[in-house]
């Protein structure tokens, strides 16, 4: 498995947790410190720790030093990598859908001239 798949592996297996889902959408908005980000949960602040090191583990948010603070913030690359990989399978969807309604529009075509012949005769 070459790294970019093992990467979009961790950040799907990431984001299959809804508490971890919640974390990346709040931080969409503003970045927070763990503290921050465990104020909603009815969890432990080292509960929250561990959702934010697998998302950090996964490539989705990353943390700095800031006086005394350690701010999480997303990292936009990663969803550039899983963005791609959704378009690609939904642009094969599409096309897949779209000759689909191409045969279904000569099928209904066909039908509609017999139909037509059969009227006249």
């Amino acid at each position: 498995m070459d790294e970019s798949t093992e990467q979009l592996n961790r950040v799907f297996a990431a984001l299959a947790d809804p508490t971890r889902r919640d974390l990346v959408a709040r931080l969409a908005g503003a970045d927070a410190t763990v503290g921050e980000l465990a104020e909603p949960y009815d969890m432990s602040l080292q509960a929250v720790s561990k959702h934010v090191k697998v998302l950090e583990e996964a490539g989705l948010v990353t943390r700095s030093k800031d006086a005394q603070r350690r701010p999480v913030h997303l990292d936009a690359e990663v969803f550039d990598l899983m963005t791609k990989w959704i378009e690609r399978y939904r642009q094969k969807a599409e096309e897949r859908y779209r000759r689909l309604d191409a045969l279904l529009g000569r099928m209904a075509d066909d039908t509609n001239q017999k139909q037509t012949r059969k009227d006249a005769s």
